[in-house]
């Protein structure tokens, strides 16, 4: 066993706690780590090239309280022994055997729940299809790896009944698959890795990736790419000239699919029902090395996974229905001004979509309802945080503690907002001031505490900014709310154009009449209190008669994020007012003219 050093881990990497032991197979010897109750189901985290099992470590230190997890060094990497020669000593039918060895002693009688990342992915789509590991095997989560013998007959349909569209997802991941070229060249990648790449390869993952370090890359890595430069030459042509025709999962398959992954194409996947029946399928806002850089997102798919797949364990408690289940389901949502109307959908989309959700409300009760409801319509964990957007000092404690207690945001909407309507000089000054501490303010103590988290976390984010169409169409009866909205939009213009390098997307939502609560709490300017609540009711009516409802908004919202979208004006009314505005301002000053009836 490995000293303890700081952090909960070993030397070598691993969660403090770790057991290793050795395994022999087929003339190499694997070094196997175990860690958990081995009375539980067994998880065998695999890992890819160039890497060893540690890149494994922060997952199995979120998975060891549940599960009994395996971790193994392939053949040539870590502290596993290479085969001799090297030619021939890597392919997937040996790696089967060493999978099939290192099982047999682990889970001895009982399948096991298999977890792949890149070259890990793929041996795992080898093990899930042959006959011979049939019935070992309770469930398979792909990460950023395919299976060979799909991406031989992927490219095959391309290749032989091209479209422009076809031709140019062929192309697209062409481009994207420039190392595995590299690797088939003789000598070099052994040269580079063991000279200058595998010293600047952490700083490169850093850069590039945010990928922390943590006993990781550990000091094999110059060996472990060298070595592991076979697993291509030993398979890739070979398997992708002669695709295998049987290539079907006998188990139930988990897809997680990194959006910014920079060496495979998400649309290389597009077929994969066919070859996988029982398939689930995730999106993450992330790059390549997920196991680093988002070991909370996927511990948390992995034991939903396995939960709704073992016969033995009890089903999930929720499970996601929305339209983006794929890509929000398991991700943490903050949405402010949660307690109703336009807020309240939000959560509740996102809620459907399988998201964790917490809703912010300055109404302690609006929002525990919210977050109530949230958990019945599909959320697997569901909050409620009450604060004022307005005060900085609450904000600062209520970012703190997400960060804490909830983790990183993944996607943030700053929704809360008050009405206020009147003439500019019946506005006095504390109206100016509370519209703008809540519209403006508030956005931008969201925006500021929040988005710093997500900036420094470097695996990117969503922040959407509730504005409104009176942000671009001039008014004489909202010049306080008009303004407040018009900051919130330019805002999330210039934090769009700064978050860019951060892969934070930021949008600008802007509804038009819609049937909210918000009407019923404005303020008018320079009326008495009977003559507010008359213009209360009246305008509450004319919202009601319009009735356009606020799920529709929160459709746009999840719509927008997927899409990374900056301006959306929902309703049609949003959406004319933003065409005139860009094309034909001065009739909309015009328009803004008229005197409203009273």
């Amino acid at each position: 066993m490995n000293a303890k050093t700081d952090g909960g881990t070993e030397a070598g990497g691993l969660p403090a706690g770790a057991r290793e032991r050795r395994i022999a197979t087929g003339g190499i010897d694997l070094c196997v780590a175990e860690l958990g109750d081995t009375a539980r189901p067994t998880v065998v985290l695999l890992h890819g090239y160039p890497d060893s099992k540690e890149v494994w470590s922060a997952v199995a230190h979120r998975l060891q309280d549940r599960f009994h997890v395996v971790l193994y060094d392939v053949r040539g990497c870590g502290r596993s022994t290479a085969p001799k020669p090297l030619r021939g000593g890597f392919t997937l039918e040996k790696l089967t055997d060493d999978f099939l060895a290192v099982i047999d002693a682990v889970s001895p009688g009982e399948p096991v729940h298999l977890v792949g990342h890149d070259w890990g992915s793929v041996q795992g789509w080898e093990f899930v299809t042959v006959r011979r590991t049939e019935g070992r095997i309770a469930s398979f989560t792909s990460i950023s790896g395919p299976s060979l013998d799909h991406f031989g007959h992927w490219i095959k349909k391309r290749a032989t009944r091209p479209t422009p569209r076809r031709a140019a997802q062929l192309l697209g991941q062409g481009a994207k698959s420039w190392y595995v070229y590299a690797l088939h060249t003789p000598m070099l990648p052994e040269l580079a890795w063991r000279g200058p790449l595998g010293k600047r390869w952490p700083r490169l993952l850093e850069l590039s990736e945010k990928v922390p370090r943590g006993g990781y890359p550990t000091d094999s890595l110059p060996d472990d790419a060298a070595h592991g430069a076979w697993l291509y030459r030993d398979n890739v042509r070979a398997r992708l000239r002669r695709p295998r025709t049987d290539c079907y999962a006998h188990a139930p398959v988990q897809l997680v699919t990194p959006t910014g992954d920079a060496f495979l194409s998400e649309h290389l996947y597009d077929d994969l029902e066919q070859w996988a029946p029982r398939l689930t399928r995730r999106t993450l806002p992330a790059k390549h090395w997920v196991p680093r850089t988002r070991p909370d997102r996927l511990a948390d798919w992995i034991s939903e996974f396995i939960d709704g797949s073992d016969p033995v364990l009890p089903a999930p408690a929720s499970s996601a229905t929305g339209s983006y289940a794929d890509r929000f389901a398991g991700q943490l949502v903050l949405v402010t001004g949660a307690g109703s109307g336009i807020g309240r959908a939000t959560a509740f989309s996102f809620a459907e979509a399988g998201a964790r959700v917490i809703a912010v409300d300055r109404d302690a009760e609006s929002a525990a309802r919210t977050a109530d409801m949230a958990r019945l319509v599909g959320a697997p964990q569901a909050w409620a945080e009450t604060v004022d957007v307005a005060d900085e000092q609450a904000m600062e404690k209520l970012a703190e503690k997400v960060a804490a207690e909830y983790g990183t945001v993944d996607v943030l909407v700053n929704n809360a907002g008050i009405g206020m309507a009147g003439p500019f000089l019946d506005t006095s000054t504390e109206d100016w001031k509370r519209t703008l501490d809540v519209n403006l303010w508030g956005v931008i103590h969201g925006c500021r505490l929040f988005g710093r988290q997500m900036a420094e976390r470097g695996q990117g984010g969503h922040i959407v900014n509730t504005a409104s169409a009176a942000a671009y169409q001039p008014s004489r009866a909202l010049p306080a709310y008009s303004t407040s909205k018009a900051a919130v939009l330019m805002l999330s213009e210039c934090l769009r154009a700064e978050l860019a390098s951060k892969d934070i997307g930021v949008t600008a939502i802007c509804p038009g009449f819609v049937n909210t609560g918000i009407t019923a709490t404005a303020r008018f300017a320079g009326v008495d209190e009977a003559e507010q609540q008359r213009r209360r009711r009246r305008t509450s009516r004319l919202y009601g008669i319009r009735n356009y409802p606020p799920e529709k908004v929160a459709d746009a919202v999840l719509r927008a994020v997927v899409r990374n979208q900056a301006v959306v004006p929902v309703t049609p009314e949003a959406r004319g007012a933003r065409l005139l505005s860009r094309f034909t301002p001065r009739a909309l000053r015009g328009i803004a003219r008229i005197q409203p009836p009273a």
